[in-house]
């Protein structure tokens, strides 16, 4: 069987042909597009406006604030479990067949569409809550198409370049997209989010005459994100080129075939299993950690959207700048210490937040009116950001390392299986948590949990991926 390293070499960048180059950057050109769906859309403007429009809801069903906010970040993890299973279902299933017609751009574009239409539609959430079991749905499609168009351009970075080339490129693409998310943040901040006040960030009235009363300025990150996609993709269309592969006939029963095939080979390929498993569930903690990172702001800390947009803004920055040099780390020392040293991080900011609320932090009382939770948050937003961006960029690399030569499609299928087969985990055990004993705060446990699972699977994890667990079995 071929290993890793058998694969044919691919030059440095600065001898790439200008093809090849317009090519990488075509991709990185993706990672600034989609971004926002996940800065702007899932954490720091569509996310913690959610929650204030849903608190205010059930509080005028005659709730007090504790039992609203529950059922306000209740609410929300419905939705993200709901939208969880689907993409559990559906992304093994789309990866195999992708795979076997031999073409993975038509699928991009026909989930692009997804993410459209889902992210224009949340434009309707207006203040009286009258649209939220339809901003949950339109939520979730926009997200389908947000992650299944991410499963198959991730197919696509195998063939960019080298082992080693490879965590540059991938580091760098988050780092680009974390850039385009924190411009796109600071954008709607400055000409569209309205203030207490009405007017944005600036002192201005929201851009394009948006009503403030209506929170239109706000409300208006759906349409944008759209529209940012739609332009921003155009570099990708022009630019990336997948190389031919022939079709497969069969349809769906054969990619399930494949699939369960796959499956079964499994057993054979220890340091693989491991890493689908340990990726599995930390990627479930961190995605919900970001879900919830600025819900949790506006319902424990009584923020406004724009001071989670500021937080959201500082989160973005250092984000870019840890996954431009942790790209660069990750091409010396592989990912596996870089995933390891990331997860750490990101248990002990939680067990710091677990402990933090309005007036206390881990149980030593502040002077009333204390702006210390408020600048202990940031910085703990700034950690989560730069520590989640690398870990997201290295366990792409990772599972490059894991792909069989000429399969990096069935790759990704599985890496997309382990991400979304129980994606509404951690959504689901906040929602369980919260609901239980009716505390947001405390929807922060499970996932130092996760966490802590996620490291200790990385034990039978090889360095290598691939090339070194099949050496280990000869």
């Amino acid at each position: 069987m071929k290993t890793y390293a058998s694969r044919k070499p691919v030059p440095p960048y600065d001898a790439l042909s200008p093809e090849g180059k317009r090519c990488i950057r075509g991709w990185w050109a993706f990672d600034w597009a989609s971004q926002p769906y996940f800065t702007l859309g899932l954490t720091f403007v569509f996310g913690p406006y959610f929650a204030s429009v849903a608190s205010d809801y059930f509080l005028a069903t005659g709730l007090d604030e504790v039992a609203a906010d529950a059922q306000a970040q209740s609410l929300w993890s419905l939705g993200q479990t709901i939208t969880g299973i689907l993409i559990a279902i559906c992304a093994p299933v789309l990866g195999a067949l992708a795979d076997n017609t031999g073409k993975r751009m038509p699928w991009i574009v026909a989930f692009s569409l997804f993410y459209i239409i889902g992210a224009a539609g949340l434009w309707y959430l207006t203040p009286d809550g009258s649209f939220l079991t339809g901003a949950l749905i339109c939520f979730g499609i926009g997200l389908i198409g947000a992650e299944f168009t991410t499963i198959f351009t991730n197919s696509l970075l195998p063939d960019l370049g080298n082992a080693q080339q490879i965590g540059r490129i991938s580091g760098w693409g988050f780092a680009i997209g974390y850039a385009g998310g924190v411009t796109a943040l600071f954008i709607m901040l400055l000409l569209f989010v309205e203030q207490d006040g009405g007017t944005t960030l600036i002192g201005l009235a929201p851009a394009l005459g948006l009503d403030p009363e209506t929170m239109e300025g706000t409300r208006f990150v759906g349409p944008f994100m759209a529209a940012w996609y739609i332009i921003f993709m155009i570099p990708f269309a022009l630019w990336v080129r997948e190389a031919p592969r022939p079709r497969i006939p069969g349809g769906v029963p054969k990619a399930l075939g494949d699939l369960a095939a796959l499956v079964k080979s499994l057993p054979g390929k220890v340091s693989l299993t491991a890493y689908l498993g340990s990726s599995m569930f930390y990627r479930d903690a961190l995605n919900a950690l970001y879900a919830f990172g600025g819900t949790y702001a506006a319902l424990v800390l009584n923020w406004s959207i724009v001071q989670v947009g500021i937080f959201g803004i500082i989160a973005a920055i250092f984000s870019a700048i840890a996954t431009f040099v942790g790209g660069l780390v990750d091409e010396r020392t592989g990912p596996k210490p870089i995933i390891i040293t990331m997860i750490l991080v990101l248990i002990a900011v939680c067990a710091f937040i677990l402990g933090m609320t309005r007036d206390s932090i881990w149980g030593v009382s502040l002077a009333e009116g204390s702006t210390l939770p408020d600048t202990a948050f940031f910085i703990c937003g700034a950690i989560i950001g730069s520590a989640g961006g690398v870990l997201q960029a290295s366990s792409r690399t990772m599972m490059v390392r894991h792909a069989e030569p000429g399969k990096p499609t069935e790759a990704f299928g599985l890496y997309a299986l382990s991400g979304k087969a129980t994606a509404f985990l951690g959504p689901g055990l906040i929602f369980l948590t919260t609901t239980t004993f009716g505390d947001t705060r405390l929807g922060m446990l499970p996932l130092i949990v996760l966490f802590a699972i996620g490291l200790f699977l990385l034990f039978w994890v090889k360095p290598g991926g691939l090339a070194e667990d099949l050496e280990g079995t000869t």
